[in-house]
Formats: C-alpha cells, sequence, structure tokens
C-alpha cells in the first residue's frame, strides 16, 4: 500500500493519500486548497490516478480543496449524507463502505464536532477527522456540534475498534503524527471520564475562539459543487419532467454512472444502460462501448448519477471525445425521487 501524510501548517491539517499500488487508483482526505499543487505533483510523481476526494466533515478552519481537485483529476466528491454541502458526487452513511482498485474503507458516522462528522476505517488504521486528536478531541460549540453526540462516538465507536488500531487524525497543534486507540484510551485526558456528564462538561467550558477563518470557509466549502447553470445554457441539461416525458422514446439512451451499490440502494431509472463513471474515459474513447453505442443508434446520450456532478463531467468528456449528442439530468437521482419518477429496483 502507498500512504502518504501531508501537512498544511496554516491550518495544522493532516491529508491523506492513499493507493493500493504504483500506477493505480488513489483516494485522498481531508484535501486543503492552498495544497492541491502538491498533491497533483505528488500524485504524478507516483504515478497515481486520484479517483475518490473525501472530506471527513465541512471544516470551519480552512477552505477544501475537494473542488480544485474534481475540476483538475475528474475525481468523485465523497461527504457524508447530513452534510450541507451543496452537491457532491457521493454522499455516505454509517456502515457504507468508499472502494477504489485494492483499497476498501468502512464508513462509521461519528458526530458531535458537527452533525456530518465522519470517520475512515482502513484495515489497520482509522482517519478520525475532527473527532478524536491525539491527546484531544475537536471542539462541540459550532456546526451542529454536540458533546453528548462526541461522546457516543467515541466511547462506543472508535474507542471500540482493537487498541492496536492506528489513530490519524485530521489536525494536530503539537507536532505529533499517529497514534494508536490503545494509546488514547489510556493518555487522552478528554477520555478520562466515566460518564457523558462528565465528558460535556468539559468540552462545554473549553471557551475557545472561533477559528479565524470560520465566516470565509464554511460558506466557501458549502458550495464546492459543479455549477450545473452551464450546462442548462448550452441546452445540455434536462429538467426531470423533461426526462421523465422521454422515457420510451426511440431517440435517446439513459446512462447511469452511479456505482452498482448506488443502482441497489436508490434504484434505477427504467431502460438504463450501466456505465460507471471509473470507466468512463474508456467508454466514450472510439471503439468504447458509449461511443459505439452513440455512432451506431444514433440515439441522445443522456448521462444521470446521484446529483448531477459526475453526469455532468460525463457530458464534457463526452463533447471531448466527439460525441455531441448528449445531455444529463439536473440533479439526478435525488431530484428524480422528488419529482416522483419511476424506478425499479
Amino acid at each position: 500500500m502507498l500512504f502518504r501524510q501531508v501537512f498544511d501548517n496554516v491550518s495544522s491539517t493532516y491529508t491523506y493519500i492513499i493507493a493500493s499500488r504504483r500506477g493505480g487508483e488513489a483516494l485522498i482526505i481531508d484535501p486543503v486548497l492552498d495544497r492541491v499543487d502538491q498533491y497533483v505533483r505528488l500524485l504524478g510523481e507516483l504515478d497515481l490516478r486520484l479517483v475518490k476526494a473525501i472530506d471527513t466533515h465541512v471544516h470551519a478552519d480552512h477552505i477544501t480543496g475537494l473542488g480544485a481537485l474534481r475540476d483538475r483529476t475528474k475525481c468523485v466528491t465523497v461527504m457524508g449524507e447530513q452534510s450541507s454541502v451543496d452537491v457532491v458526487s457521493v454522499r455516505v452513511g454509517d456502515g457504507d463502505e468508499i472502494a477504489i482498485e485494492g483499497i476498501t474503507l468502512r464508513v462509521i458516522y461519528t458526530p458531535g464536532h458537527t452533525d456530518d462528522s465522519y470517520s475512515f476505517l482502513l484495515d489497520d488504521r482509522v482517519f478520525t477527522g475532527d473527532t478524536l486528536f491525539i491527546r484531544g478531541t475537536g471542539r462541540t460549540d459550532f456546526q451542529h456540534g454536540d458533546p453528548y453526540q462526541q461522546y457516543d462516538s467515541l466511547f462506543n465507536k472508535l474507542l471500540k475498534l482493537p487498541d492496536e488500531t492506528l489513530v490519524f487524525p485530521g489536525h494536530d497543534y503539537k507536532g505529533e503524527t499517529v497514534s494508536t486507540i490503545g494509546e488514547e484510551r489510556a493518555f487522552n485526558p478528554r477520555l478520562q471520564v466515566n460518564s457523558a456528564d462528565a465528558y460535556a462538561e468539559i468540552m462545554n467550558n473549553l471557551n475557545l475562539p472561533n477559528p479565524k477563518m470560520m465566516d470565509v470557509a464554511v460558506p466557501a466549502n458549502q458550495a464546492v459543487g459543479l455549477h450545473q447553470e452551464e450546462l442548462e445554457a448550452r441546452g445540455l441539461s434536462l429538467e426531470c419532467h423533461e426526462a421523465q416525458a422521454k422515457l420510451g422514446s426511440d431517440d435517446i439512451v439513459l446512462i447511469d454512472l452511479r456505482d452498482s451499490n448506488e443502482r441497489d440502494r436508490n434504484g434505477v431509472i427504467p431502460g438504463s444502460v450501466h456505465a460507471p463513471y471509473g470507466a468512463l474515459m474508456e467508454n466514450v474513447a472510439d471503439g468504447g462501448l458509449l461511443h459505439v453505442l452513440a455512432e451506431s443508434t444514433g440515439k441522445r446520450l443522456v448521462f444521470y448519477c446521484a446529483f448531477g456532478e459526475r453526469s455532468a463531467m460525463a457530458v464534457e468528456a463526452a463533447l471531448q471525445a466527439g460525441l455531441p449528442n448528449c445531455c444529463h439530468i439536473k440533479g439526478g437521482i435525488d431530484a428524480w425521487k422528488k419529482a416522483a419518477g419511476p424506478l425499479t429496483a
């Protein structure tokens, strides 16, 4: 496994880049906007293809690199289902898995620092975001934080992991890089309590100043979605009611870009062809599945995904590959369900 821990000395943020092998797929956790050039350079040096970018929560102390990495690498953006971010490619919930080639993260919902805080478990290590720090824990006094929820996340979820599990936090302010669950249980001063009330007493009396960038970072991080209005202005977008009116038509073919687990969980628009986003560039290239389909049938390719972000990128990729007869469903399955569009299991 390739594993890199990158530090941003302005926000004291740790970012993690993970891949199973040199030359393969990679994912990144908690990227910082100002470090995107560094990540891209490192990915190139390791011959890695970034396919997923993950934020553990909506950050208040730095601007996320999710949107910039999506625009530069065409990666899929991932956040928790409670997130207030306008658009990400995939939203995950407790117990879900985030997979790339040779790597699978188990999703653990760990609210308390914020109501959208998640941790991610990978074999012998856990990425705890701002829930659990080395000899500390994340504050709980803004963004719908709750010390009682954090107590539950810590004592009933993270501290249930094996003692030898490595802890990689979202921040460190003292020069520490890694710990273990056993160490934190034994030596973390905020965990030496015997009740949720005792923990809440500690957290409610920290009296910390707000992060310096909070007023800038939170709004910016809630608006990282790929703007779909541009495609709409170019006639490359269908509203749900327009797409519903075309169901069964001979002049379109629906292309579902979601992964199989997303299809199983949220259903499929009838008559769709499954062509996962991860294989998009291969599929739209000359001789690829979608290129052949478009040329042989003359039908318009209508892409859709969960929220419209991947499908918007797919339209641009198809156009660049010489397939002008394409568009996408604005808002994806999320909007389709809200419009009571038909779905099959």
